[in-house]
């Protein structure tokens, strides 16, 4: 968690001109055409849990409104892991349970994987470790897409 906090710390609110909440909103506008229908945007499973898992790690950094919709999404998805029923979840073993619903089901609608996906990208970040290795490879590409 430290080091995705730290990372998280040191892209801050703006990354270069486009700004983290730039870049989150972008991703969701994204994410919502492909999900919608759009000539440009073709979802299935994988496209649409990995765009889901972007926009919440991009939206936690964004201090927007954003970053509510991606921390509730991740609340709802720990709660029905963590909620007992499996006993004693760690918040990793959330993270991995979570990645295994997103990827290896069938979805027939895209807008699950992408709500998971979105709880999945806070998920990580709180879970830290090996988990935050996403978050940190996300927010580097951020950061190389603002320098451009």
């Amino acid at each position: 968690m430290l080091i995705a906090a730290d990372v998280v710390m040191a892209a801050g609110p703006n990354i270069v001109g486009v700004g983290t909440s730039g870049l989150a909103l972008t991703n969701g506008i994204v994410l919502l055409a492909g999900l919608r229908g759009s000539d440009r945007v073709k979802l299935d499973r994988d496209r649409s849990g990995m765009l889901g898992i972007g926009l919440g790690i991009l939206s936690a950094t964004a201090d927007t409104v954003l970053t509510q919709i991606s921390e509730g999404s991740a609340k709802i998805s720990t709660e029905l892991i963590q909620g007992g029923a499996f006993g004693n979840v760690p918040l990793a073993g959330a993270a991995l349970a979570l990645t295994a619903t997103i990827f290896l089901f069938r979805w027939k609608k895209m807008i699950i994987p992408s709500f998971l996906g979105t709880g999945a990208g806070v998920i990580y970040i709180q879970a830290g470790g090996v988990w935050a290795i996403a978050p940190n490879l996300v927010l580097a590409g951020a950061n190389a897409i603002g320098a451009l």
